[in-house]
């Protein structure tokens, strides 16, 4: 397999700031280390990103809810899930240079990356990842709160909830979206690994007798799914995790990783967790939590499987995937080869100049497209250049409005992937649009 693009991490990197899809957090104060902004055109990539997620995850489906659970949450929900506890990095300083580094991330153990000094190294110690902070106007260990570090407790605490005013039982699922944070200590790669990031999490519900097949079912569904977004297969891999990096109550997790520049990298994690989180709220909380299933007249605990992804990966993913170049008439064109059901705009509206006799008619086409598909109007520069940006965000159709067009009513629309253009009637746009863009 040929490996992908040295420079394809800066090459991507550097569109994100010109085009305006990621800006680093409060840039004008120096930044924040780790912390971004995404911009004008990352705003509805990311947000496409989730929204055929939460299509294929629970708009198509009958067997899926969804769920907005909070943010914060009581130390008893971590203390139950085991976070607390475990849910920590072996840190290590440098005596020499007072650096700090994760020890399971040492090339060697004896060296310090940094400086170079031997056998430096302070004793390893745990780092708690979670963010802790406070409720209310007194500090103190009983206003402490903690910033999740992931949405599937939510989940699990709302289970009864859920299953009581759904009226759906096992095999269902509860997907969530929405943001999570971790303190780690290593962030890096751009919007690949930071402190507050966005995931794609469902857990769903199943029988314990069929938790195997439903974990073989959603790993299988979660690699096509972006295989049918357009990335290309060699670029992904389906990793089964090794015994030992198994979590103690897994019985198997896969993750789909994707090769970055750098190598591969976890996309998305499916796993099959038994039925330790539900065991766990029930016992920390004192409350009933089970599945009573009637015609068995037997009451259970459900296993889960758990497919999380991370949003803001997947749509960096989705930028590299569809990232290219070609050279044009001794030029090279930069062109993102978005599938259209993630192009941030799905319709560009171009009158050829800026003059008044065009920009009424202009308007009466971007209103006509406006509604149905996000579309971008713009009449800033000669239409050559237009037309690259529009190929640098992804947008699959241009629609120029020109001085024809007063007197034949007709519209050019151009395709992004082979520059090739139709002549398209006004009355004829709309058909001709939805046809082309799925």
């Amino acid at each position: 397999m040929s490996q992908p693009d040295p420079d394809l991490f800066d090459k991507v990197v550097n569109l994100s700031k010109r085009r305006g899809f990621v800006f680093q957090s409060a840039e004008i104060y120096g930044g924040f280390r780790s912390t971004y902004d995404y911009g004008p055109i990352g705003v509805l990539l990311l947000r496409n990103v989730k929204d055929q997620w939460w299509r294929s995850m629970v708009q198509e489906r009958h067997d899926v809810v969804g769920l907005d659970a909070a943010i914060m949450a009581p130390p008893k929900v971590f203390e139950a899930s085991g976070h607390l506890e475990n849910f920590s990095d072996p840190l290590v300083d440098c005596k020499s240079c007072n650096e700090r580094f994760r020890e399971d991330q040492l090339e060697d153990p004896s060296i310090c990356p940094s400086c170079g000094a031997t056998d430096s190294f302070t004793e390893a110690r745990a780092f708690n990842l979670m963010f802790l902070t406070h409720a209310g106007p007194v500090e103190g260990a009983g206003h402490e709160v903690y910033l999740r570090p992931e949405t599937a407790q939510g989940i699990f605490t709302n289970f009864m909830n859920v299953l009581n005013t759904s009226r759906k039982k096992p095999p269902f699922g509860i997907a969530q979206i929405g943001k999570s944070f971790r303190n780690e200590i290593t962030p890096g790669n751009f919007v690949f690994r930071t402190r507050e990031f966005e995931q794609m999490e469902m857990e769903f519900f199943v029988p314990p007798d069929q938790a195997d097949q439903w974990y073989e079912y959603w790993c299988k569904e979660r690699l096509d799914w972006y295989t049918g977004l357009g990335i290309a297969p060699e670029l992904l891999r389906m990793r089964p995790h090794d015994a030992d990096e198994l979590s103690h109550y897994s019985s198997g997790t896969s993750d789909i990783e994707f090769l970055f520049p750098w190598g591969w990298g976890e996309l998305e994690g499916v796993a099959n967790r038994g039925n330790y989180d539900l065991t766990q709220h029930a016992e920390h909380s004192g409350e009933r939590i089970e599945y009573f299933d009637q015609q068995a007249n037997e009451h259970y605990l459900p296993h889960v499987i758990e497919p999380a992804a991370g949003a803001t990966r997947s749509m960096m993913a989705f930028l590299m995937a569809s990232y290219d170049e070609e050279t044009v008439n001794d030029d090279t064109r930069i062109v993102l080869r978005l599938d259209p059901r993630l192009a941030p705009f799905k319709v560009a509206v171009l009158p050829l100049s800026k003059k008044d006799t065009l920009t009424p008619l202009a308007h009466e086409v971007f209103d006509m497209v406006k509604g149905r598909w996000m579309s971008d109007y713009d009449e800033t520069q000669n239409i050559g250049k237009r037309y690259r940006r529009q190929d640098e965000i992804g947008t699959p159709l241009c629609v120029t409005v020109d001085f024809d067009s007063l007197d034949d009513r007709a519209v050019t629309v151009r395709d992004r992937d082979t520059m090739e253009q139709d002549r398209v009637s006004l009355d004829q746009l709309i058909d001709y649009l939805a046809e082309r863009l799925g």
